[in-house]
């Protein structure tokens, strides 16, 4: 009886661990997938229905949770051209124009499979509530809702690694309920500077089949800018700052 005692004393001097909610896994892994600031360089790869393939080179910078601007390094016939979103707008620089262009987030400046809100990714959190999580074996299933009727996808289905806290899997929804794209992310990387991510990310769509869209990070790190960076008047100079 002594050691019964003794065993539940020791069970309750433990310190109790906080299980995380929704909005807090999804918080991290926006911060687990890239730091608040960063730099990076992404391959976009479109993939037609007969094997052929168009693939972009952007630079990407990112600052908070939802300025980032994007400038296209190949191919050719795009070189310079250069993306800026601010929360839910967005701007796409043609430098044979020379002014700054809306966009939509629904629209897709490669053409691919990938839309502008794709490739122009702010944080899920700042797009996003936590409506529900479903606890499975090795992940944690996030039902998310879009905070505002501007967002890219009504609502998204997303699978998160109990371990690492980086999503697996996304399938995304328009208001109707209707599946626009699943997304997949693969080859989990050590970036260096504590930053550990899916490299790769893959995407299809039951309204494109036969289509398919692959973007792949290198380079990826923290990095802090000017806020001056991320407005419409520093696109045509964001070439610049490029080490």
């Amino acid at each position: 009886m002594k050691k019964i005692i003794f065993v539940v004393l020791c069970l309750i001097a433990l310190p109790v661990v906080a299980a995380l909610d929704g909005t807090q896994i999804l918080q991290k892994v926006d911060r687990n997938l890239e730091p608040e600031s960063y730099e990076t360089y992404r391959k976009l790869i479109d993939i037609q229905p007969d094997g052929s393939k168009k693939e972009y080179v952007l630079y990407t910078l990112k600052k908070g949770r939802d300025k980032l601007v994007a400038l296209f390094m190949s191919p050719a016939s795009d070189k310079g051209r250069a993306t800026l979103r601010i929360g839910d707008n967005m701007w796409l620089y043609i430098p044979d124009v020379g002014r700054p262009l809306r966009i939509t987030s629904l629209q897709s400046v490669t053409g691919s499979v990938f839309n502008n809100a794709d490739i122009l990714r702010v944080d899920y959190s700042a797009e996003y509530n936590v409506e529900s999580v479903e606890e499975q074996k090795d992940a944690h299933l996030l039902s998310l809702k879009a905070k505002t009727g501007e967002v890219a996808y009504d609502k998204l289905k997303m699978w998160v690694d109990k371990q690492m806290l980086l999503p697996v899997t996304i399938e995304a929804f328009a208001a109707s309920g209707l599946l626009i794209k699943t997304l997949r992310f693969k080859d989990v990387k050590d970036f260096g500077g504590g930053i550990k991510r899916p490299a790769t990310l893959e995407t299809d769509s039951p309204l494109y089949k036969g289509y398919k869209s692959v973007m792949l990070w290198s380079a990826l790190k923290k990095s802090t800018f000017a806020d001056e960076v991320f407005t419409l008047n520093y696109l045509p100079r964001v070439q610049e700052l490029r080490k």
